[in-house]
């Protein structure tokens, strides 16, 4: 059986680097993916990525929208839609980091969450969850998405 590859989409022309697509059905498979493109950096720096899904909930792509310091980074929404549209995504989920372990979203989470799900909901890609995550643990917004 063929085994089909989620690939890396970036703003620019680079070759990424495909990994297996995976279905996601909890928050914890979500957390499970991305952990793989975070590294020792976890806790150094804050990094934001996003996970595209088709319409069964299987990854098929993924890219870093966005790195910057210890305490935040900046996250441009039309990024984000540049992305999803590209890859014809039909659900995206956030995931980001806290170096300091605090799993509490800030209010500028809140907000880019908010702006984006209105958004993607503009386009019909659904905001499905969106992550924080720390060295050991995680905070899924999933209920407050979805209500």
């Amino acid at each position: 059986m063929e085994v089909k590859k989620a690939f890396e989409y970036y703003i620019g022309k680079r070759e990424g680097t495909a990994v297996n697509r995976t279905k996601i059905t909890e928050p914890g498979d979500a957390n499970k993916f991305v952990r793989q493109f975070y590294h020792d950096d976890l806790g150094v720096y804050e990094s934001f990525f996003i996970m595209l899904l088709d319409r069964r909930n299987t990854v098929t792509g993924w890219a870093k929208i966005s790195q910057g310091g210890i305490a935040g980074t900046v996250v441009d929404l039309k990024i984000i839609l540049k992305l999803a549209v590209d890859s014809l995504a039909s659900g995206v989920i956030f995931v980001h980091n806290h170096p300091s372990g605090n799993l509490e979203p800030s209010a500028q989470d809140i907000s880019i969450t908010n702006k984006a799900r209105e958004a993607l909901k503009l386009l019909e890609i659904n905001l499905l969850d969106h992550l924080i995550i720390s060295d050991a643990n995680k905070h899924s917004y999933k209920s407050i998405i979805n209500e």
